[in-house]
């Protein structure tokens, strides 16, 4: 697949999506590099927002084998990975597969459950297998999780523990629209019974397994020059040494970061990396590993703001 067939497919991918959900392009671009980069969403924002919507129609778009969890307080681990089941007839145990077996996870509200439920992801999350009963079993190439959240603010919620953020390539905020969206939301929407679902919109599917395979390869022969590398890793070890904060970004966040500009470039059409990407994707990929100082929260300070005066202190390669 060449660098062109890439950029269409990741244009065809929007524009299906674009027939459902108002708004939202570059959440939709932050999905496709974490898609061609294999990295996972995280989406935060009040309900309401079509977070689940909007992973619906990108779904829809690929393909692939689809599941989705809801999160919520009484879900057990065994529930997302499955488990091992006695069978009588056989006097021997078989394996129940949990809903994690799929190419693509929504993880709806993934911070209404325990912290013991979100921590069955971390391994499928980073190693694309699970283990049950000490047996490891291997998920999709392909698996990718796309996880909703509610602000922490919300009742009802309960804090991701940090691993499991390290994890997320991106985390998205995704935020009430303007006027004009809103506007367009009603009149699109406003006149449906119960809830919108993809089909209802004509999405249709702009790609297969194969197909995402190329385009995965094809991301990963972008060129990264080694003084863009070095500008990665001077920022992200900028976050350790920052009085604002006390933890710092690790290094699985600069190697995300890099993947993750390999496929920005990509899908304008680029076979190499430039500084832009990295300074584009830097707070998304960053603000889900950064803790805040007492001090800096105390002076209202939000990680992006950190991110923000780490980019502009940070020289960049010309």
């Amino acid at each position: 697949m060449t660098l062109d067939e890439v950029k269409g497919l990741g244009d065809r991918i929007a524009g299906e999506v674009g027939k459902a959900v108002v708004g939202q392009k570059e959440t939709v671009r932050h999905l496709l590099i974490a898609l061609f980069s294999a990295g996972h969403v995280l989406l935060e924002g009040p309900p309401g927002t079509a977070k689940t919507f909007l992973a619906q129609c990108f779904a829809a778009t690929l393909g692939l084998d689809f599941k989705r969890i809801q999160f919520t307080p009484d879900l057990m681990p065994g529930d997302i990975t499955g488990s091992n089941i006695f069978n009588f007839q056989t006097s021997a145990f078989s394996l129940t597969r949990g809903p994690v077996f799929c190419d693509l996870l929504l993880s709806d509200e993934i911070n209404r459950a325990p912290p013991k439920t979100q921590a069955a992801l971390l391994e499928a999350m980073q190693e694309r297998s699970v283990t049950l009963d000490g047996t490891s079993h291997a998920l999709s190439d392909r698996f990718m999780v796309v996880a909703t959240q509610n602000p922490i603010e919300n009742q009802g919620v309960y804090p991701l523990p940090e691993a499991q953020l390290d994890r997320f390539l991106f985390k998205l905020l995704v935020d009430y629209p303007d006027e004009d969206e809103e506007l367009r939301i009603v009149a699109t929407h406003g006149a449906e019974r119960g809830s919108p679902t993809p089909g209802r919109w004509g999405i249709e599917r702009q790609a297969d397994a194969g197909t995402l395979t190329a385009a995965v390869a094809t991301v990963a022969q972008v060129t990264l020059v080694d003084e863009v590398v070095r500008y990665i890793v001077r920022l992200v070890r900028a976050t350790r040494a920052s009085p604002e904060l006390t933890i710092g970004a690790s290094p699985r966040a600069a190697a995300m970061l890099a993947g993750a500009a390999r496929a920005a470039a990509a899908l304008d059409g680029r076979d190499y990396v430039v500084p832009d990407d990295v300074r584009a994707l830097a707070p998304a990929v960053l603000r889900h590993r950064l803790a805040l100082s007492p001090a800096a929260e105390i002076d209202g300070r939000r990680p992006e703001e950190v991110v923000a005066t780490l980019i502009a202190e940070v020289e960049a390669p010309r």
